[in-house]
């Protein structure tokens, strides 16, 4: 009596293998993309926190916190935040811990206006690099996203590379 051995052929496994390395090419892109799009919408989700910090901060005093460091007009060169501190008189009335980083670990920027009016919260995207502000919406995750006096000036939408 011949004994049958089982197991898999060298074909079969070949295809199976074949069909994993397909499902992974195309499922690999689409997480990553899916991981960038949740650090965006993190990051305008804590740059709106802080922003209703500072308008009723606003409210209270009838006008937005200065900046800790040295910032300017809107035109100018926004104010890094790099410590918790720097938004003292936020903190505990109008948020326990105003957020400092955005999604992808860079420092947020804050830029009150010339007469204590405005402001901008500004995010370097995920090259962390601020740049010229350039209104609507933006399609690279490494455009700056930018939130001023209560609206979104530059904002991702659509797809995104």
């Amino acid at each position: 009596m011949k004994k049958r051995e089982s197991g898999f052929t060298l074909i079969e496994l070949l295809i199976v293998i074949a069909i994993i390395g397909i499902l992974a090419a195309i499922a690999i892109p689409n997480l990553l993309n899916a991981v960038q799009r949740g650090k965006q919408k993190r990051t305008m989700s804590d740059m709106r926190a802080l922003a209703t910090a500072i308008e009723a901060y606003a409210v209270d005093n009838t006008l937005y916190p200065p900046a800790a460091c040295p910032g300017g007009s809107l035109t100018g060169t926004p104010a890094q935040l790099t410590s918790t501190s720097q938004f003292s008189l936020l903190t505990p009335t109008y948020i326990a811990v105003p957020p400092t980083k955005d999604g992808w670990q860079h420092f947020y920027y804050y830029l009150p206006g010339p007469t204590s009016q405005q402001y901008a919260i500004w995010s370097g995207g995920r090259n962390g690099a601020t740049s010229a502000a350039v209104c609507g919406t933006t399609t690279s995750f490494n455009d700056d996203i930018i939130y001023s006096s209560g609206t979104f000036i530059q904002w991702p939408e659509g797809t995104q590379n």
